[in-house]
């Protein structure tokens, strides 16, 4: 019951804290810093490694049988912030129906990904992220790469 309160009052913090002109903004919304070695214990004890792998990362064999598996981390365009981490583990159809177009968004029920929103804690959350993010890394712009000379 502990868990749920505080994923509760963390998706309420999400929502209500905000400017006056736009009271679902999230913009002065500020979570404590997480702990990376946590953040990883949890990434495992919830069974993440079922479907995730992370780039750079050894982690132990998933206990139950994989799904398919998405790699998270490496290289990427556009860097995952600490928003997008944070909204892409508690609401993953976000970035789903975000990415499509309104007829593929109608044909669209659900992420793979499964609700942890009542069983993980505020805390967990923040170690999470905190593990997550230091996995990407920007990727550079092709013409920083053919002025040295990469093709």
């Amino acid at each position: 019951m502990k868990r749920v309160a505080l994923v509760c009052l963390a998706a309420f913090g999400l929502f209500a804290v905000g400017c006056k002109d736009n009271v679902k903004s999230t913009r002065t919304f500020r979570l404590p810093e997480g702990n990376a070695v946590n953040g990883q214990a949890a990434f495992v004890s919830l069974q993440c490694i079922r479907c995730h792998s992370v780039a750079g990362v050894d982690l132990p064999p998933p206990t139950a049988p994989a799904l398919k598996t998405l790699a998270l981390g490496g290289k990427v365009a556009r860097m995952r912030t600490y928003g997008d981490l944070l909204t892409s583990i508690i609401h993953p159809e976000f970035a789903l129906s975000d990415a499509r177009s309104p007829e593929q968004q109608a044909k669209l029920l659900t992420s793979p990904m499964r609700s942890f929103n009542r069983v993980m804690t505020v805390q967990q959350l923040i170690d999470l992220v905190a593990f997550l993010q230091p996995s990407y890394s920007q990727l550079e712009p092709l013409y920083v790469m053919q002025e040295n000379g990469i093709p």
